[in-house]
């Protein structure tokens, strides 16, 4: 699999929708898509890849076929969008979300829906994102990188 387009994600009925390049044929992309779940493993669609079973040429067309599909299946009942504070830094999906005054973040890589973010705790979004840029750094690799 290729790098997953965590830049053309779309969030959806309480998932993530992540489309990559599945295959070239005649020199076009046909893509694809994989899902996060917010209720991360006790979710049906967590890390699931493309249950619809259908691909296409299209960006546009792969996102309308996850959104086709979570509408008829999703299992999140939808309390607000997990999904909006996401960001994408040297191709990672970075993931931050607050509660009880607190802040936690996930991070998955640009080719794997494996959660490698460090068990940390910040005071706020933006220590968080710095923290994590930081250690995202190509300069700093092997010396201060987000431990996972």
């Amino acid at each position: 699999m290729s790098r997953l387009l965590y830049e053309k994600s779309v969030s959806h009925k309480g998932h993530l929708i992540i489309p990559f390049v599945f295959s070239i044929i005649d020199g076009r992309s046909i893509y694809s898509y994989r899902l996060i779940s917010e209720l991360g493993n006790k979710g049906r669609f967590h890390k699931v890849e493309n249950p619809a079973g259908i691909c296409s040429n299209r960006l546009d067309i792969i996102i309308n076929i996850a959104q086709e599909f979570l509408d008829e299946n999703s299992d999140v009942v939808k309390s607000g969008d997990y999904f909006r504070r996401r960001y994408i830094y040297n191709h990672n999906l970075i993931i931050v979300y607050q509660e009880l005054g607190k802040c936690f973040y996930d991070h998955y890589k640009p080719d794997s829906l494996k959660n490698v973010a460090a068990p940390r705790i910040f005071a706020s979004e933006e220590d968080c994102l710095t923290w994590i840029k930081q250690g995202l750094d190509p300069a700093n690799i092997g010396e201060n990188a987000v431990q996972g």
